[in-house]
This record gives structure tokens, sequence and C-alpha cells, in this order.
């Protein structure tokens, strides 16, 4: 009886993946880089719009117009804005977080909920509840209070889920040497923080540049303000482009900050073992003065909004809840919502596979093409769609597809993110088995990496689709004429004093958003190994 040997490299006369190979993509890998370059330069049209525009206006047109006294103006206010309040964020966001994760705080695990439970509720709900309440709000002061209260747990979140996970030996070491507790969270604890920290800013940086309907309602005049204005009244395309210019300048330069604060310090565990108990400190005598700060913090950034916008759905009566009126804004408003998710989760994917299967500096520089339009505020994205359908390609301008576009751009970042962690944790060598199995490879694609990546595309759908029932600028320059969203409607009835009326489209953004902000907070906790 003759043996027959299979040749190296086979398994029963089947050639296999060899161990080092890359799977092939679904289309290939020709294919794949195609589609990814394509979105890169899609999103490049913002980017592209200012510059182009920048240009045509003529150098000395734009030297007046960009060194004038408004701009001025609008530049102060800006970066005394930016200035107070990313501060203000940092120390309520990194002190929430280092009680509910490093003391011993009574009803810990409430208070961890209830700290990112601001984020629910959308920055121009939150101005329309405290303007309900003090009517004299305006200026720089109301513009700090009602945006470090809206905007602190998008440090709060990446601080509690760091700290949920930073090895207490480095804190015991420093106990060993001398250092007080105090001493070592200043000179071991916070280093450890300084991602979270650089991040969580540069998140309220972005917000706060981009924010239009908490600023307008207090009277607080900042680029974006100053922008929709511009171009509701005169449609001054010139002047208009030349605001965008600069507040697209300010953006970049704030991602440079971001990049190079960021260091070269190593912030990871280096050898086996597991992680020991993280040290709690007994508060003492400090355990009311605790709870008193979080209870007023969380009342006056969840709390008051939620009661004034309470107050006037029950002063409105029943009269103020007709199906005719709200009822097609919450179905507009949920079928734009999936139809954004689902298109800008279908975008993503490619270049999150490319940047995953296939790193090197061409997929690092297209996924970075991605963020830097993110961090344009939707009406720079808005005003570069609405000039460049009306010049370029008149029937698409205010439809539904052009509006889901720019969707699509706002919010692809928070889509790459979810599905690139997903396919970094969906081993390619089950690919190349059920590749080596016969399986096509866009079947094996599709019966296995996209089974294994499908939970983290499915978080960040969700946070495509709480930043799409929350988007208003974009929403107000592009969408179809009769399109009625919960954000425009409130808006259009708030701007008009119609307070009562306003107050249901505010609770239903509330009752939408509540669960995508949960989400994300188990999200991090569980990125965090909780």
């Amino acid at each position: 009886m003759t043996t027959k040997l299979a040749a190296p490299g086979t398994i029963g006369g089947t050639t296999t993946a060899g161990r080092g190979k890359r799977p092939r993509p679904p289309f290939g890998v020709s294919v794949v880089a195609i589609l990814a370059v394509l979105i890169a330069l899609f999103s490049l049209i913002p980017l592209g719009y200012v510059g182009v525009m920048t240009a045509a206006t003529g150098w000395d047109t734009a030297i007046a117009l960009i060194f004038r006294p408004r701009v001025g103006e609008l530049l102060l206010n800006t970066v005394l804005l930016v200035v107070v309040t990313v501060p203000l964020c940092l120390v309520l966001g990194v002190g929430g977080a280092w009680l509910v994760e490093r003391t011993h705080l009574k009803g810990r695990k409430w208070w961890a909920v209830l700290l990112a439970a601001p984020l629910a509720i959308p920055a121009f709900v939150n101005s329309y509840a405290w303007v309900s309440a003090v009517p004299s709000l305006a200026g720089l002061g109301s513009g700090v209070l009602i945006a470090t209260l809206s905007y602190f747990p998008l440090v709060y979140i990446p601080a509690a889920a760091t700290l949920s996970r930073l090895d207490p030996a480095i804190e015991q070491s420093a106990a060993s040497l001398g250092l007080g507790a105090w001493r070592a969270f200043f000179r071991v604890v916070l280093p450890q923080l300084r991602i979270a920290m650089t991040g969580g800013a540069l998140l309220v940086s972005l917000h706060l540049l981009a924010e239009y309907g908490a600023f307008a309602m207090i009277r607080f005049d900042t680029f974006t303000t100053a922008i929709m204005v511009q171009y509701r009244s005169t449609f001054n395309g010139t002047a208009g482009n030349m605001l965008a210019s600069v507040l697209v300048f300010i953006c970049l330069i704030l991602l440079l900050m971001e990049v190079r604060s960021r260091g070269s310090a190593r912030y990871a565990r280096v050898g086996s073992g597991a992680q020991g108990r993280a040290l709690r400190l007994p508060l003492h005598a400090y355990q009311l003065p605790a709870q008193l700060f979080l209870l007023a913090l969380t009342a006056l950034a969840f709390g008051l909004p939620l009661s004034f916008v309470l107050r006037w759905i029950i002063a409105g009566g029943p009269g103020i809840w007709t199906a005719d009126e709200f009822l097609p804004a919450l179905l507009q408003t949920l079928g734009y919502g999936l139809g954004g998710a689902a298109a800008t989760t279908v975008v993503a994917f490619p270049m999150a596979y490319l940047a995953v299967r296939h790193p090197n500096w061409f997929s690092k520089a297209l996924e970075l093409s991605n963020y830097v339009t993110s961090s344009m505020p939707g009406i720079v994205v808005g005003l570069a769609f609405v000039t460049v359908s009306i010049r370029l390609v008149p029937g698409i301008y205010q439809t539904a597809g052009l509006l889901v576009a720019a969707y699509v751009l706002l919010f692809l970042p928070r889509a790459l993110v979810n599905i690139r962690s997903g396919l970094s944790q969906a081993p390619k060598e089950l690919d190349e088995a059920a590749q080596v199995l016969g399986k096509p490879p866009l079947m094996s694609f599709i019966r296995v990496t996209l089974r294994l990546t499908a939970p983290a595309a499915a978080g960040g759908a969700a946070l495509v689709f709480l930043g799409i029932v929350n988007e208003l600028t974009a929403t107000l320059l592009l969408s179809p004429n009769g399109t009625r969203t919960l954000a425009t409607e409130f808006w259009s009835k708030s701007s008009a004093i119609d307070y009562a009326g306003a107050a249901p489209y505010a609770l239903l953004m509330i009752l939408i958003s509540a669960p995508m902000t949960y989400l994300l907070f188990q999200q991090s906790k569980k990125a965090a190994g909780q």
C-alpha cells in the first residue's frame, strides 16, 4: 500500500494560505483601495471648497474680509469660549471620573451613569431650558455655562474608562516612595490620563466651534452663528466663505495641537499577569461635599433641562401633541437617522478593512482625510454641498440623497473607529481558513469577518444615529423642501418663542438620544475591560 504524501503547504492536496499571507479582500485589494480612495476624495470636498473659494476671492479681497473688526470680534469670542470652557470641562470630567473610579463614593454606580446622562440632551435644548429659567441669559458667560454643562461628559467618559483600567501598581509604587494621595494623583495618575484629556479637550473644542443653536438662542456671536446669519440674510457668499475659511483654519490648528500634545510616552503595561484591584481612597469627611457636588452638577446639566422641557409640556397641555405635526417630524428623523447610519457604516467598511488588513502609509493617509473633514463644523460642510451642488450638479440640490451624503461626511469617523476596532479583533486566520475550505472571498467575508465585526459596526451605527438625530446646521441648509425633523421643528418653534410647542420635539430627542448615550457609556467600560 502506497501512501501519497501531500506537498508542503497543502492539506490533502489543497493549497493552504500561508501563515504570513493575508486573506484576499471580498473584491480584491485593488477594488477595496479604489473604493477607499473615492471615499477619501469625497470626504475632502468641504476642505477643497474652502480652498477654492478662498483662492477665487482674490488676495486683496480676502485680506480685507478676514482682517476686519467683525472677524476680530468673532475670533475673540471664539478663543475666550474655548479657553474658558475647555479647562472647566477638564476639571469637571476628570474630577467626576476620579470620584467614581478611585474613591469609596456612595452610590458610585448610579453616579457613573448620571454623569454621562447630560450627553443625551442636545446643547440647543439645554440652552432653551436655561433661557426658560433665566430669560436674561446672554453673552460669553452664558455661553460658557451652557457649553460646560453640555460637553463635560465628553471628557468624563474617556477619563473614567482610562481610570478604570489603570494599573493600581503605579499608585502603590508612588505610595511606597512616600507620596501622599494628592501628590500621587498629580504626579502619577494625571499623566496617565493625558490621551483621554487631550482627546476629550479636542472633542469639546470642535463642538464649541460647530455649535449654532445653543449660542444663537442666547445671542452670543461665534463664527458659526455669523456664517448662518450671513447665509440667510444676504447670501453673501464671499463674506461667508472667508468666515468659513478662518473657522476651518482654527479647526486644523486644534487638530495639530492635539496630535502634538499626545507626546511619545508609553501608557501601556509591559509584562504578563492580572491587573490588581483598583485602589479606592476613603472620603471620610469629604463624602457629603462630594455627594453635594455631583448632585448639583447633574441637577444643573440634566435635571434642569429635563424639568423645564416637562414644565413646558404641562403648560402646553394636550393640544401641543398634534399628530399631524410631530409624527412626520419623528418619522423623518428616524428615517434620516437609520438611513444615514446605514450609509455611513457601509461607506466606512472599505477604509477600515484597508487600515486593519493592509496597514501602511497609504491607508493611514486615507483614514486621516476623514478625521480632517469631521473636524469641520456642519455649517462648513453644508455650505460646501450647497455651493458644489448648485454650480456642478443642480439636480441634487435640496434632495434627501445630498443631505444623507453630508451626514456621512460629518459622522464617518464614528463608524470608522468602531469598525476598525471590530475588524482588528476578528482574526484574519479565520478568513484564511474559510477560503482554504473552498469559500469564495466574498462569502468568507460575509460569514466570518462580517459576522464577527457586526457588534462593533452596530455600535458605530448607533453613534452615527445619535449624531444625526441632534444635527441642526447642515440639516437647515440642505434639507429638501417640506422636510421636518425633530431638530429643525424644535428650532423653528423655539425661534418663534413658542416654547410650549417646541417642548414635545425636545422631549422626543432626549428619549431617542438616551439609549444611544447609555450605549456609548457601556462601550467605553467594555473597552476598559469592565
